[in-house]
């Protein structure tokens, strides 16, 4: 890890940041964007090694640093192998983006068990314990930023997705209580909530409905959302903000 103080063309130069789920689409998105921000970027993932190492590529093509590593963001001890393995190779972790996370819709009344914990346990269960992992070392070091991805259905629910819903409102709760938490040290955390991303996810649904449901009338980019993110993670203009949803929806949700 670069030593070298930061320039305003790259504010992360000399940070390493964590990035969950960075594979593809707004992981990937978030990672790539973090890297041309100077950061080294630890590229996440729990299956998809060649998306990893796709990701890895693109940032070392456009002259960044990057590396992966596999586990599972549900799995206690896989977590903390991860964040040791980070701390052993290249030093000090300043920025965790808390990006993994997988969808298992259903209605209510036919939503099996094992749908619902599969979906509590890496979407809500992970940032906890990707954040609990990094915490340590961020208070003790008095700098660090969590970047939690949650979703505007946290904000207003949605059929069909009771357990994404519900995690993802969780999410948003132990955002603002970890930014309680950790805020007379120095470390801030903040959430991101992505509305109608444009994705292979989103090319099936009623592009129309949708459409007529964001003022800015049309979808969001992972660009879009990485931005936000790099905001939150590489401006110092946003070291005084912390326990916020910053909203990237087109206005959707206006709240």
């Amino acid at each position: 890890m670069s030593s070298s103080s930061p320039s305003p063309e790259l504010p992360l130069r000399g940070q390493v940041a964590l990035v969950t789920g960075a594979g593809r689409g707004i992981g990937r998105a978030i990672a790539l964007e973090l890297a041309a921000a100077g950061a080294e970027v630890v590229v996440n993932y729990a299956s998809s090694e060649q998306a990893a190492a796709d990701t890895v590529a693109a940032i070392g093509d456009a002259g960044g640093r990057a590396w992966s590593h596999r586990a599972d963001v549900s799995d206690e001890d896989q977590v903390e192998g991860m964040v040791k393995a980070i701390q052993e190779r290249s030093g000090a972790l300043q920025v965790l983006v808390n990006n993994a996370g997988i969808t298992r819709d259903g209605l209510m009344l036919r939503m099996k068990t094992a749908d619902w914990r599969a979906v509590i346990d890496l979407n809500l269960t992970g940032v906890f314990l990707c954040s609990r992992a990094v915490s340590r070392a961020m208070l003790k070091a008095r700098q660090g930023r969590i970047i939690n991805i949650t979703s505007v259905v946290a904000l207003f629910g949605n059929a069909g997705q009771a357990n994404y819903s519900a995690a993802k409102a969780g999410v948003i709760g132990l955002t603002r209580s970890n930014a309680a938490e950790f805020a007379a040290r120095g470390v801030t955390v903040n959430a991101v909530a992505p509305g109608f991303i444009a994705s292979d996810m989103t090319a099936d649904l009623d592009q129309e409905a949708i459409l007529r449901a964001i003022p800015l009338a049309r979808m969001g980019t992972a660009a879009e959302v990485a931005g936000a993110v790099r905001f939150l993670a590489a401006d110092p203009a946003a070291a005084y903000i912390t326990g916020q949803v910053l909203q990237v929806d087109g206005g959707m949700v206006m709240r």
